[in-house]
């Protein structure tokens, strides 16, 4: 039977099912086929905090989001235009955001009377006019990968676990997707259970010629190769990345990189990634707690090793502490905030941007430190490098925003070159720097960075105290003096309002530089807030863009592009968090639009508010 095939230029799939249905691995498999075939890609995991969620629930619904096209894309898409509904459950958690006419392919054998009534259905939607708006795909997904593993020496339930192999191999059937990368998979993760990997293969290939064979799927579809730049790509996660930069930064400083940390969901695949790169000397140390990994990769610092810390926010609570006193030792610490959604455990897997606050102000006294957030999944990398590069020269501690939408989320990355890669050479201190040629001072300053001299214990000649009691300008010795207190606050201070000077500016993409309305972001609202604009100007609005990386110190030149919009919008996933900093320091009346639902923005809704703006000038 000869089907036809389709072209598209986009697509968004939406794998749901149970928490134990293996929808993430089934959509990370998915993502590699497309990788690997060339399409630009953007993902949204989303699954539910407990290890194994009541099943059938909608409380145990996991979904894995895909957004593939063949051109530049910034977001996993506002809504799926195919649904893979496991079970009920699945089907009812994710209808909502289906647009009349989308596709469902759902698992009719889990439509059982009493999965149907765990959800609240009083009849089979499957079998009702319920669904008439949309195009459903009614598939026998378990009981066909069982039938077609009949031949293995496997129990049914086993058997059924298989479903979502067979699943993928639908999938991949129906959108042109490469398999050899999938086995090759199967085979290595089950390289010790050959049988179960031979199982698993053998359904995702019986889910293919499913798809190849049937009737019920006369259309397959194609989206060609994206056009990106030339160069090396592969596909990366957020925490990936940033494990990756990490280990750059290793490199390119030429010391070697401690991680003490505690795991904390969204933050502990980073623990997991740099545990697997000792040929890189990366140490990787899994603390009884929050404040002994902190305290470990400050102490690493202070030994002379790339000091980082890896955690979510009610972790940061628990590492303050010690994070004043690197400010107050000025030692070089990274500590890497994977944000979540608060307050207390929260909603440990769905993402937020509300630690702002806690990193510019949670710790006792005046202890600033710098903050750099990344943009992407794959931008983590580039923020990696750069606290690095930040904590070394300056010596001080750097907050790195990240978030489980980043963290969890992939896209292509363009792999850099070492050379691209930004200088973070540095110098110990090995003889004394005092004027009669034999005195140490710990706290001696560099004209230019107000970096003190790092001093690496043991060296000769080079004894000095150590401690979170205030010091002595220059000597560092303990000092209870008021106006030396004051000038090492004030120091510390200067230290870290210098790094603007260091840093970019601001960019402001304005095509024709003639628009009122400014849209300002941080962190991860820079896809939905990119493709809001692009819509807007798609239909012949006037928009800027501007997004920071650097929110402490902000570019130099940040009041200078707020002042010049009528308006500025600045949409965040907290309560207006960096709108109440801007308003402060540079008094422009900053117009906030926010959400706190655990999710990122949709490009719909953002266009929708950006549009109201420009329409009320």
């Amino acid at each position: 039977m000869t089907k036809q095939v389709q072209q598209l230029d986009r697509v968004i799939i939406r794998f749901a099912g149970d928490s134990g249905d293996g929808m993430q691995l089934t959509g990370d498999r998915f993502t590699a086929g497309t990788a690997e075939f060339g399409n630009d890609l953007s993902t949204l995991p989303n699954f539910p905090a407990e290890i194994r969620a009541p099943a059938g629930t909608l409380p145990g619904v996991s979904s894995f989001q895909l957004h593939f096209a063949d051109h530049d894309i910034l977001t996993p898409g506002d809504a799926p235009n195919v649904l893979v509904a496991m079970n009920p459950a699945a089907l009812k958690a994710n209808l909502p955001d289906l647009p009349r006419g989308a596709d469902i392919i759902a698992n009719t054998d889990e439509f059982t009377k009493r999965n149907l009534q765990k959800v609240g259905y009083d009849a089979n939607p499957l079998e009702d006019d319920s669904l008439a708006e949309w195009r459903v795909h009614a598939v026998p997904l378990t009981s066909l990968a069982v039938r077609a593993l009949e031949g293995f020496d496997l129990s049914k339930k086993d058997a059924e676990r298989s479903k979502n192999m067979f699943a993928l191999g639908l999938l991949s059937w129906l959108y042109h997707r490469p398999t050899e990368a999938t086995i090759q998979f199967l085979e290595n993760k089950f390289a010790k259970k050959p049988d179960i990997a031979k199982a698993n293969i053998a359904a995702f290939q019986a889910g293919w010629n499913y798809g190849e064979t049937t009737e019920a799927f006369s259309v397959s579809y194609e989206v060609k190769p994206a056009k990106l730049p030339p160069g090396v790509y592969r596909n990366i996660s957020g925490n990936q990345a940033l494990a990756y930069g990490l280990i750059a930064a290793s490199v390119k400083s030429g010391l070697p990189l401690f991680l003490g940390s505690y795991p904390i969901t969204p933050a502990s695949d980073i623990l997991h990634e740099l545990s697997k790169h000792k040929r890189f000397g990366i140490r990787s140390f899994q603390a009884e707690d929050e404040i002994a990994g902190v305290g470990a990769a400050l102490g690493a610092s202070f030994g002379g090793a790339l000091g980082v810390t890896t955690t979510s926010g009610p972790g940061v609570a628990l590492k303050a502490e010690t994070v004043g006193l690197a400010v107050t030792t000025e030692l070089p610490l990274i500590v890497v905030d994977v944000q979540r959604a608060g307050p207390s455990t929260g909603m440990p897997t769905k993402t937020e941007q509300t630690d702002l606050l806690m990193a510019m102000f949670g710790r006792n006294g005046e202890s600033p430190l710098p903050i750099v957030a990344p943009a992407t999944p794959s931008d983590c990398f580039d923020a990696a490098v750069e606290a690095a590069r930040i904590a070394v020269k300056y010596r001080t501690p750097v907050m790195l925003l990240s978030d489980g939408y980043l963290a969890n989320g992939s896209e292509p990355w363009r792999v850099p070159a070492s050379a691209d890669l930004p200088d973070i050479s540095t110098s110990f201190a090995v003889e004394p720097n005092g004027e009669d040629g034999v005195t140490f001072l710990p706290f001696k300053r560099d004209a230019e960075t107000l970096a003190r001299p790092w001093a690496i214990p043991g060296t000769a000649g080079l004894e000095h105290r150590i401690g979170g009691i205030e010091k002595a300008d220059g000597t560092g010795n303990i000092s209870y003096d008021p106006n030396n207190h004051d000038k090492m606050v004030r120091l510390r201070q200067a230290k870290i309002d210098g790094i603007a000077q260091d840093i970019p500016p601001l960019e402001v993409d304005d095509p024709d530089g003639d628009a009122r309305v400014l849209v300002l972001g941080w962190g991860s609202t820079y896809g939905p807030i990119a493709a809001a604009v692009r819509r807007i100007r798609s239909a012949g609005g006037k928009v800027a863009q501007a997004h920071l990386r650097h929110l402490n110190p902000l570019p130099a030149n940040t009041g200078e592009v707020l002042r010049s919009y009528d308006r500025v919008l600045l949409p965040e996933i907290n309560l207006g968090q960096l709108a109440l900093l801007l308003r402060a320091r540079f008094l422009v009346d900053i117009i906030s639009y926010n959400r706190v639902r655990g999710l990122p923005f949709k490009a719909e809704e953002l266009a929708g508010v950006i549009q109201d703006v420009i329409d009320s000038e």
